[in-house]
C-alpha cells in the first residue's frame, strides 16, 4: 500500500506542507511484528504515479515492489517546485554560480538534516520500520542523486547505502571532490552509482568530471582496504537522463542494497 500525506519542512517550507509518498508491503498488515529496512528517496512525485510525475512518466517503483515482494518500506518527499530555482536550491549541498542558472544558495544541508533527523523519526515512530543505520538507505536521480552522495557520505552515521543515479556532478567539483576525500566512512557502507554513456554530451568535461569522482571513489576505498566500503559503478550503455531509464536500473541498485543481507 501507499500512504501520501503532506508534512511542512520549516526552514525550507515554512508552513507549506511537502508531499510524503510512504510504500509499506502489503504482508506488514498479514503480520504486524514484521520490520523493514527503509529507502528514502528524492523527488517523491517521480516514484510512484505517472499522474504525478513531471513528465508523466514515473519510476514505477510501486510495481517493482510489488512484483518482487521486496521486503522494503520506501519513502519518497516532493521536491520544491518553485520556477526559481527551487528544487537545485534544496538539492545542491554546495553554494555556486553557474553563466545560464546564476547564483545557487546550496541548502542541501539544511534539507539532509530535516530528512536525518525529523523525517526519519517520523517514519520510525509511525511504520514497522528497522530503525539502524545498517537498514536504512538512500536513493535519488541527478539531483537527487547528487544528493544521495551526499547523504551517504556527510550523514554516513544515519545512512548506510545509497544508489545515486545520473548524480548531478558537473558543478562545484572542488567542493565535491573535498566532499569525498574527506569522507569518513562507517563499516557497512555501500554505494552504487550509474550515468548513461547518452548523458555525457549534456555538460561540458562530463567525461572527466565522472572519472574524477568515480576515481576519489576508488581511491577512498582502495585507503580504507575494501572492508569498510563496497563500491558499485555502472556505466549504462545507451542510457538516458530520464525517468524511464532510471527505472530500468531499478532490479540492478535494489540487489546492491540489499547485498550481503541475511
Amino acid at each position: 500500500m501507499i500512504e501520501k500525506w503532506t508534512t511542512p519542512i520549516p526552514k525550507l517550507s515554512g508552513r507549506e506542507g511537502r508531499t510524503v509518498y510512504v510504500y509499506v508491503p502489503d504482508e506488514a498488515q498479514e503480520n504486524p511484528e514484521a520490520r523493514y529496512p527503509v529507502l528514502y528517496m528524492f523527488d517523491g512525485h517521480n516514484v510512484f504515479f505517472d499522474s504525478d510525475a513531471t513528465y508523466g512518466k514515473c519510476w514505477g517503483m510501486k510495481e517493482y515492489l510489488e512484483s518482487t515482494n521486496t521486503p522494503l518500506i520506501v519513502v519518497a518527499v516532493d521536491c520544491n517546485h518553485s520556477p526559481n530555482n527551487g528544487r537545485l536550491s534544496e538539492y545542491s549541498p554546495f553554494t555556486f554560480e553557474d553563466p545560464k542558472l546564476g547564483y545557487i544558495r546550496g541548502r542541501g544541508r539544511t534539507t539532509m538534516d530535516w530528512f536525518a533527523h525529523t523525517l526519519k523519526g517520523m517514519i520510525d515512530e509511525k511504520y514497522p520500520t528497522l530503525p539502524g543505520r545498517e537498514t536504512t538507505w538512500i536513493a535519488g536521480s541527478s539531483m537527487g542523486g547528487l544528493m544521495s552522495l551526499y547523504a551517504v557520505t556527510a550523514f554516513n552515521d544515519v545512512y548506510s547505502r545509497a544508489a545515486c543515479l545520473s548524480p548531478s556532478i558537473w558543478f562545484a567539483t572542488r567542493s565535491l571532490d573535498r566532499l569525498i576525500r574527506d569522507a569518513q566512512f562507517a563499516p557497512d557502507t555501500v554505494i552504487y552509482m550509474d550515468y548513461g554513456s547518452r548523458e555525457m554530451a549534456h555538460h561540458d568535461n562530463m567525461r572527466k568530471q565522472y572519472a574524477a569522482v568515480t576515481s576519489r571513489l576508488l581511491e577512498k576505498a582502495n585507503i580504507l582496504n575494501q572492508q569498510d566500503i563496497d563500491l558499485y559503478l555502472n556505466l549504462v550503455v545507451g542510457g538516458q537522463h530520464c525517468e524511464a531509464c532510471w527505472e530500468e536500473q531499478i532490479p540492478f541498485f535494489m540487489h546492491i542494497l540489499f547485498y550481503n543481507r541475511e
